[in-house]
């Protein structure tokens, strides 16, 4: 029987109800059959959530639930925390930019938003800016920049890790910049940046280009600046005492 029935739920695609229909309690059908459906669609938003996940391209495993939040960030007037947490701003696709000193949390909280993300579903990539640019280019000489485009079309929410931390040939500028412009209004964009917008002319050399791309990130964008010191110089400085 139990054969039977993982051959039928094959047959209509239901992944886990084969596997879990023993361990849900039940006094009525009614119930039981409410509670199968229901772990069956959890058992998939989880599947998918590790398969979003995983495309993603996270560079490690940190989340919201281990950020330590403190007053080191500085919000806009209209963000709150909870709104951020929200993620709202994917569905108005705006844009977050998280502006401040290395070390102070940026990468974190980026990655934190963008695991969380994949969990309600949504494509996210994740991507150091001088990976990407190094992307682009090679895209570009070998033809293979249309195709990069079609990737990124069904995508949700880009993340832009350490734009500022090295510069960029011309070439790799404009290619950022293209890309950052299409994203513009279709998709949301977290930046994490130790360079203020006023310096970005370090990344991009030419300053109407730079004006440009600025222009369409903080149009709808939630700028939160990060104050103080390094966490991981905190940290190494406390273990040598």
């Amino acid at each position: 029987m139990k054969q039977d029935i993982k051959e039928l739920c094959k047959s209509l695609r239901l992944a886990y109800v084969a596997d879990v229909y023993e361990q849900i309690p039940f006094e009525t059908p009614e119930q039981f059959l409410y509670g199968l459906l229901k772990e069956e669609i959890r058992l998939r938003e989880k599947a998918r959530a590790i398969r979003l996940i995983k495309k993603a391209k996270f560079l490690d495993k940190k989340s919201l639930h281990d950020y330590e939040w403190t007053e080191q960030l500085r919000f806009p007037p209209h963000l709150t925390k909870e709104d951020l947490c929200s993620l709202q701003f994917i569905e108005n696709r705006e844009n977050v930019v998280l502006v401040g000193s290395p070390g102070t949390g940026k990468t974190h909280l980026a990655t934190g938003l963008g695991r969380k993300a994949c969990e309600l579903g949504y494509e996210v990539r994740f991507y150091r800016v001088a990976h990407l640019v190094e992307e682009l280019e090679q895209a570009l000489r070998n033809n293979r920049l249309s195709a990069f485009r079609k990737r990124m079309e069904k995508v949700d929410l880009v993340i832009l890790d350490e734009m500022g931390y090295l510069p960029f040939s011309k070439e790799g500028a404009e290619l950022l910049f293209q890309i950052i412009s299409e994203f513009y209004e279709q998709k949301s964009v977290i930046i994490t940046s130790n360079l203020e917008f006023s310096q970005w002319n370090r990344i991009f050399t030419d300053s109407r280009l730079t004006a440009a791309l600025v222009d369409r990130l903080i149009h709808h964008a939630h700028i939160i600046s990060f104050h103080g010191e390094s966490y991981r110089l905190s940290h190494a400085l406390s273990k040598r005492n």
